[in-house]
């Protein structure tokens, strides 16, 4: 048996286990950093750190409140909150209570809220601010379960019998605990593998989302796992911002935990690129979305420094491309990141130029970043290979623990998701899709046997739906979800987040794109801009301080965009090429669902919402 398969089989029943041993191993190690708004209030946070050792007297004194309240194990406590460090403190704390953590994203509405904690019977909702509270009073009449919330910033709230704050929580379970010194260690004692440690809703594209039942040894696994890939080690810093209400923010907590390693905590979006240089991290997990705006934002400055820098910029996306493309070929044939001296020297320069500021905004220190969730378009994972940020894809769902696969390290391949972790096991069905088996697999969904049964076999292979190809050596290339398949009238089939991706690279004013064909004798496309991008545009071309629907609806941005669409196209088979497409009149977003929270499209919720700017495209032909 090799030292990676005695690792993982030898794993112990549960996260909050490893956390005892983590705290035991190094209690004065620095575990979390956090911002801490300025004195001020006004210039950048300062951050506080705290070790293992501190981080464990409030996660036990989290663990014992619930306790005090009469919380039971597999009991679910929900959390509705942003990413910030209590998430992690009161998830770990939930968990060495031997009770299950049920997740809700802080912006689901009051109703699919209810939903949630309803249907999973959940006992307690931590809840971080006042806005969350009030959602649970609106609904509390249907919530007969719901016995007590929890509130992270009791500013503005008023607490009661029902709610309390959480540092009361604190207050009383370390009062149990001076009474009961060892109730910790005997919950966590008696947790088994097999028991309930989380509940994650998918966000639907249709109906009621459905509750992912995922035990303690699905995240043991994945700690261990993680760090028999070796990608991290005890003396990273990650900057961990992604919602931890979804399961690939999730399994980087459990991962750190294994390693040992630093997590700077803060879920504000627009505050990423002011952390970043302060953080310094060595790395970063992030959806594909922030590496195209990384892109564009970068794009659109060097377009607005003149056509002297947009040139040079141009050239030097180029050259990064060709260097990323024949380097990861060298690196794949003979084991050397190795260049013709010709391209070697020209990177050398664009390096000075272009490459080096990009790693500075990212920090400086970053050696590699980890996306998932979605598929990043390949021609911008080169363009940031060959700028010296190394992204490196991985693939996984919900009900598979967040990380079935990642690519290698050094022998990373752009475009494609990498090599299973160790312990899970991958085959392609004959008709293409991806199907699953291993530690991670969750257990089912909540209540739900038939749903169940539809993609869980009884020999424990998991039906993704997704399509997918193997190279021989064991690298998977996702193609496209299985129900996001386009076939044409003409019987041609189109994987459409492929054009969308390469829209992406193409275009550096686009937010989102949707590409429609279904049915149709040819492909048509929404398309959303990016509103700072093209307001920077705007001021160039005469649209300077006009509304943002004012913006798109304007002839010269449908010529510009058009001209993308164009360069697209040449790229494309002829039954994939864009005819005609629309722009819509605001960027899609969350709050209209049509974006989950983890910023993928809701195909379903678009189409149907644009329906009329869709029919429109079609009007007057064959099919019309």
């Amino acid at each position: 048996m090799s030292d990676t398969q005695t690792l993982i089989e030898n794993r112990p029943p549960t996260v909050a286990a490893l956390f005892l041993e983590r705290v035991a191993a190094t209690p004065d190690a620095e575990a979390y950093r956090c911002p801490v708004p300025a004195a001020s209030g006004e210039g950048p946070d300062d951050w506080k750190s705290l070790s293992w050792g501190q981080a464990a007297e409030r996660v036990y004194a989290i663990a014992a409140g619930l306790i005090e309240l009469g919380v039971q194990p597999e009991q679910r406590v929900a959390l509705a909150s942003s990413t910030r460090i209590e998430w992690i403190l009161a998830d770990l704390g939930i968990m060495c209570a031997g009770a299950a953590t049920t997740t809700v994203y802080p912006q689901t509405n009051a109703e699919e809220s209810a939903f949630i904690l309803a249907d999973s019977e959940s006992r307690v909702l931590v809840a971080e601010d006042a806005a969350q509270v009030a959602k649970a009073r609106e609904k509390r009449g249907e919530l007969s379960r719901l016995t007590h919330v929890v509130v992270v910033d009791a500013t503005g709230v008023e607490t009661d019998e029902w709610v309390l704050s959480l540092a009361e929580l604190e207050a009383r379970g370390a009062a149990r605990l001076e009474k009961e010194p060892g109730l910790i260690k005997q919950r966590v004692g008696a947790i088994t593998r097999d028991q309930l440690a989380t509940l994650i809703y998918t966000s639907g594209t249709t109906g009621r989302p459905k509750g992912v039942r995922l035990p303690h040894d699905n995240w043991s696994y994945m700690a261990k796992a993680i760090a028999a890939t070796g990608l991290v080690g005890p003396e990273d810093v990650q900057y961990l911002w992604l919602p931890l209400a979804h399961v690939f923010g999730k399994v980087l907590t459990s991962g750190q935990i294994e390693v040992g390693h630093v997590t700077a905590v803060d879920g504000r979006v627009d505050k990423i690129i002011e952390n970043l240089p302060v953080v310094r991290p060595t790395y970063m997990a992030a959806v594909p979305r922030i590496f195209e705006k990384v892109y564009n934002g970068v794009a659109a400055k060097a377009r607005a420094g003149g056509g002297a820098k947009y040139k040079i910029f141009r050239w030097a996306a180029g050259v990064a491309r060709e260097y990323a493309k024949v380097t990861q070929d060298n690196f794949r044939r003979t084991g050397t990141h190795s260049a013709p001296v010709g391209l070697a020297a020209k990177h050398k320069v664009a390096d000075t130029l272009v490459y080096a500021k990009i790693r500075e905004a990212f920090g400086g220190n970053l050696r590699a970043c980890v996306s998932g969730s979605a598929a990043l378009a390949p021609e911008i994972g080169y363009f940031f290979a060959g700028a010296g940020i190394h992204i490196l894809e991985g693939y996984g769902l919900t009900e598979s623990s967040a990380a079935s696969f990642v690519n290698p390290g050094e022998a990373y391949r752009t475009g494609t998701v990498g090599k299973p972790l160790p312990g899970t096991e991958v085959r392609i069905a004959d008709d293409g899709e991806i199907l699953l088996r291993g530690p991670g697999i969750m257990e089912g969904y909540h209540g739900l046997p038939e749903k169940t049964a539809e993609v869980l076999e009884a020999d424990g292979w998991f039906h993704t739906g997704d399509i997918g190809e193997l190279s021989p050596d064991g690298y998977l290339r996702i193609t496209d979800r299985k129900k996001d398949l386009i076939k044409t009238s003409g019987g041609k089939y189109i994987a459409p987040a492929e054009v969308e991706g390469q829209f992406k690279a193409v275009c550096p004013y686009v937010s989102n794109i949707l590409v429609h064909g279904a049915d149709r004798n040819f492909c048509t496309a929404l398309i959303a801009l990016d509103e700072i991008a093209i307001r920077a545009w705007a001021e160039e071309n005469g649209l300077g301080g006009k509304p943002y629907a004012e913006i798109v609806a304007a002839p010269a941005t449908v010529e510009m965009v058009d001209a993308y669409v164009r360069e697209l196209n040449a790229g494309l088979q002829k039954w994939q090429t864009i005819k005609k497409f629309r722009l819509l009149p605001r960027d899609l977003d969350v709050e209209h669902g049509e974006i989950t929270p983890s910023l993928k499209l809701k195909r379903p919720v678009v189409e149907r919402e644009y329906k009329d700017l869709i029919e429109e495209m079609y009007a007057g032909t064959r099919e019309a």
